[in-house]
């Protein structure tokens, strides 16, 4: 069905449990496949900008998606994360508490590592924050092109001891349990988020 729908030019194909929903632009083609009905307008672009609204985390962040216009409230970095296909939006509870430990613990000068960077939100705050050296990895090559600082691909157990004075990854517990004593060889200060405590909330654990 799906791809008889799609040879008849359909512009869209909502799958659910036992049942499809076409959309036409043509009202003839679609009644090869049953009786049309019209459908509202919708502004799929505006929709899906309304979806990502601006986000205060921490005490010094002001997350916003790059199409936003809202001004950055006095005293707060201007975080700006566009939604992809790399992981940190801003949107979830880790990457908000690594943001809050982050401006708590970086201090300006500081060397920092960005372990599974993704979008690369937490390595442009550590360069917000006054971070004087901000290098960021991931497993992923295509990250790379994310990412606001230097890049490479691969993971902490790549880089050679004490080379930064602070390690942030959000990442998760089964990657970061086996890779904890790489973190502590390679950086003073760490900070490891991306799983759960006994109660089912997320936590962020500054060693």
């Amino acid at each position: 069905m799906i791809a008889a729908l799609a040879e008849a030019g359909t512009a869209g194909i909502v799958e659910g449990d036992g049942w499809v929903e076409a959309f036409f632009d043509d009202a003839t083609a679609a009644r090869e496949f049953g009786e049309p009905r019209e459908t509202a307008e919708v502004d799929w672009v505006a929709q899906t900008e309304d979806a990502w609204p601006p986000l205060l985390v921490g005490e010094k962040f002001f997350v916003v998606a790059p199409w936003r216009t809202e001004p950055t409230p006095p005293g707060r970095f201007r975080l700006e994360i566009n939604p992809g296909t790399q992981c940190g939006t801003g949107q979830h509870p880790c990457t908000q508490l690594c943001l809050a430990a982050m401006e708590r613990l970086i201090r300006p000068g500081d060397s920092v590592l960005d372990v599974g960077s993704g979008s690369g939100i937490l390595s442009q705050a550590a360069m917000l924050l006054g971070a004087g050296r901000v290098v960021a990895c991931d497993v992923d090559a295509d990250a790379a092109a994310a990412s606001p600082v230097p890049f490479f691909a691969g993971s902490v157990d790549a880089v050679r001891d004490g080379a930064f004075d602070v390690v942030v990854a959000n990442i998760n517990e089964d990657v970061i349990g086996p890779l904890r004593a790489e973190f502590e060889r390679v950086a003073r200060t760490r900070i490891l988020s991306g799983f759960q405590d006994e109660r089912g909330e997320w936590i962020c654990v500054v060693l």
